[in-house]
């Protein structure tokens, strides 16, 4: 069977643009795929968050995945540091990527800005460590946003390296699994930055344990330009808010952005805004209370990740011990 691999990093709330773009196509993805969905929380280290914090967000996010509909039962769902065959692949394919490759990678690049010698080796090897998330579970395909894609395709050329080098298709080549309508959610306060955890304002994003009056309130500050909606899509370009608006609006009714921009054309963005948190709150409340509930049970959700731990490695031993053997370590 085609095997999905996919994770969040728990290093912040788990906001709209993670459901939106991530898990809420995970789990249509569940009934034709194996699947494994993990927590990264060794690719959150590169921040060096707080260890408590790392700890509740982490229990945060699986609850989030389960809350948005992710079967425990049918999917793995487990927190990477819980198996060591991360880390293990990791310092393996590490010997097999040229720094070139690294060098080529823009993610590196804007989050190391001008501070590039003060960054830590986490963050220049994070694709090296994703590279061995994927192919650990020999996964088929990957669901990513357009700014993952060059690391997939790292993943692929690493892929390819190895199993060059050694003459064995050890690897698959993952291919991209990429959705449409609003992939990518961009912030509440500047629509040219992606709606994300780690921007100071809580105001640029919907976190989903906000409450009604909160997800109220976000919405209705969001920025906007002056402009009444159009009718068309194509009075959405040089316009990133209203762009924005129109696809959180479209992606929460699972429609098109046509669609959602029809009954509002020529209006305001006021009655827009009030529509939108309207369809917000009724499609984001069930999954907050669950969320909720199972957050209240910390040992629920440790357990989940236990269960998800040992069937993963089960897949990821495998892996390794057909690695180790293939390189020459030696396997007791």
């Amino acid at each position: 069977m085609k095997r999905i691999f996919s994770g969040v990093q728990p290093t912040g709330d788990f906001h709209l643009g993670n459901y939106l773009g991530a898990v809420r196509n995970w789990v249509a993805l569940q009934r034709d795929f194996d699947c494994i969905y993990c927590i990264v929380d060794l690719h959150a280290l590169t921040v060096q968050p707080e260890p408590v914090r790392l700890a509740s967000r982490t229990r945060e996010v699986a609850a989030a995945y389960i809350a948005a509909g992710v079967d425990p039962k049918r999917c793995i769902i487990f927190n990477q540091s819980m198996v060591s065959g991360h880390a293990e692949l990791s310092w393996v394919l590490s010997c097999h990527t040229p720094l070139g490759w690294l060098n080529r990678m823009t993610q590196f690049k804007d989050k190391a800005g001008k501070h590039k010698d003060n960054a830590v080796l986490g963050l220049y090897g994070y694709p090296v460590l994703m590279a061995a998330d994927i192919l650990l579970y020999k996964a088929t395909h990957v669901p990513v946003g357009e700014d993952q894609k060059q690391h997939l395709e790292l993943s692929r050329d690493i892929a390819g390296a190895f199993n060059h080098h050694y003459g064995k298709d050890v690897f698959p080549l993952p291919e991209p699994q990429i959705f449409g309508v609003a992939t990518r959610i961009m912030s509440l306060r500047d629509a040219t930055k992606k709606m994300s955890s780690s921007d100071p304002s809580d105001a640029s994003r919907i976190n989903m344990t906000d409450d009604a009056d909160t997800i109220a309130a976000k919405v209705r500050k969001a920025k906007t330009d002056p402009e009444p909606l159009p009718g068309d899509v194509k009075g959405l370009e040089n316009r990133p808010e209203a762009a924005n608006l129109v696809a959180i609006y479209a992606a929460l009714a699972e429609t098109t952005k046509e669609q959602a921009l029809a009954p509002h054309a020529g209006a305001q963005f006021s009655s827009f805004k009030n529509a939108l948190v309207d369809l917000a709150v009724s499609k984001l409340a069930p999954i907050t209370s669950e969320m909720k509930r199972l957050m209240s049970d910390p040992a629920s959700i440790d357990a989940i990740l236990r269960d998800g731990a040992e069937r993963a490695s089960a897949i990821a031993d495998k892996t390794l011990r057909e690695v180790k053997d293939l390189i020459g370590l030696v396997v007791p």
